[in-house]
């Protein structure tokens, strides 16, 4: 059976207490908003993730939480310290240890989005791909026969979606 990655950086977060270190702010309203449509159409095109891998971040947290929402589903949940603020580097080595079938990573800019074109074996011509916004999120299928034998450029991209273009 072929595994699956579901790579999505997390969604719009707030600034409005300056007190806040960033790994504590949350997520805005549009925030919450986007993430749970994000899984409301990881639900619709039956992209199903077993497992999540999660920065320790509130709002890589609370990203998750919206999209189990929207997905009607809880995958198994890693929080994983050394995904916040990861390079694309500590990205492919932390993913290295997946054990679920379809896996959710959910992590930060600009280690995410450059992740995602140094992963992609074909990088959808969109013209946010590369800019890697909040909540974009890339269905990849795995160029491997398990997560440990993983690397750059040998998976094809399934899907690329942010939360502006879905209309669930």
């Amino acid at each position: 059976m072929t595994r699956r990655l579901i790579l999505m950086r997390h969604a719009k977060s707030s600034w409005d207490d300056p007190r806040l270190d960033d790994i504590d702010r949350s997520l805005n309203a549009r925030g919450q908003s986007n993430a749970k449509t994000m899984g409301a159409w990881l639900k619709a095109q039956g992209y199903f993730p077993d497992q999540a891998l999660v920065s320790v971040a509130t709002r890589t947290q609370q990203t998750f939480e919206r999209v189990a929402q929207g997905l009607g589903m809880q995958p198994e949940l890693r929080v994983i310290d050394r995904l916040y603020l990861a390079s694309e580097l500590r990205i492919l080595q932390e993913l290295k240890k997946a054990t679920g079938q379809t896996v959710l990573l959910i992590a930060h800019n600009p280690g995410i989005g450059e992740f995602a074109a140094r992963f992609a074996k074909n990088p959808p011509a969109h013209g946010d791909f590369l800019r890697y916004p909040t909540c974009a999120t890339t269905v990849f299928e795995l160029g491997a026969e398990n997560w440990s034998e993983v690397r750059y450029g040998a998976n094809p991209v399934l899907d690329f979606a942010i939360p502006r273009e879905i209309d669930i």
